[in-house]
């Protein structure tokens, strides 16, 4: 088996971009007419860049190759150039190659992919859940505390057991920071409503991103530790 064709695919986020501005998609053809379909994870370029350093790495490496000898291509493309040393924009194409190939894989030879990769171990695994707004929200679920508690109980409702959020945001290339006085009170009452709304029924999963230097979160730690009900 040979791959025959790559075609990438940018396909844009629209507002407000949960999970990013885009997303670039990757398509492999198989001679046997098998597709498989891969993403290239965490690009810090452009997407159309983006893309066409994937169909490069494709072109020079992929082409031509068998997609079940996926170890051998991953290596032959990481260590491709002069260096051999390669960045996240090389590791971004080469994931999403591997997905694809995986995916050929897995429908050549009618199995899931995860029965390849050593087979299930769980029946089912405990998921969390951010708080996500609602376009019909008046105000920004991770500004009105009293909106977030109202949130968390109806994914309580829904089965999950956790919920995660990031009053303390946003958060930029100059962190880490110290919070203000304000950020620490409102993240404070934040937890308390939440917790007040869930009970003990789930975990709270506070966000962070590396907005905040050590000293800062220890204060909001200390500030938070009230609320666990363990």
């Amino acid at each position: 088996m040979k791959i025959t064709d790559a075609k990438t695919y940018v396909v844009e986020n629209p507002p407000p971009h949960f999970g990013g501005q885009y997303w670039v998609f990757l398509k492999l053809t198989a001679d046997s007419g098998v597709e498989g379909f891969g993403e290239a994870y965490s690009v810090p370029f452009h997407p159309q860049i983006a893309a066409s350093m994937i169909e490069d790495v494709c072109g020079r490496y992929v082409l031509g190759c068998d997609p079940f000898k996926i170890e051998r291509l991953w290596r032959i493309i990481y260590s491709s150039g002069y260096t051999q040393r390669s960045d996240l924009s090389i590791m971004a194409a080469i994931s999403a190659v591997e997905m694809a190939c995986w995916d050929i894989i897995g429908k050549e030879l009618d199995k899931p992919v995860y029965e390849l990769l050593g087979g299930q171990v769980h029946e089912k695994l405990r998921s969390y859940t951010y708080l996500y707004p609602k376009e019909a929200d008046p105000t920004d679920v991770y500004r009105d505390p009293e909106m977030a508690a109202e949130r968390a109980a109806e994914y309580v409702k829904q089965g999950f057991t956790a919920v995660k959020f990031d009053p303390v945001g946003p958060y930029s290339a100059f962190d880490p920071r110290q919070l203000s006085l304000e950020s620490l009170e409102h993240a404070e009452n934040f937890v308390k409503r939440v917790r007040e709304a869930v009970g003990g029924q789930c975990d709270l999963l506070f966000g962070t991103h590396g907005q905040m230097t050590t000293s800062s979160a220890i204060r909001l730690a200390r500030r938070l530790e009230k609320f666990d009900p363990l």
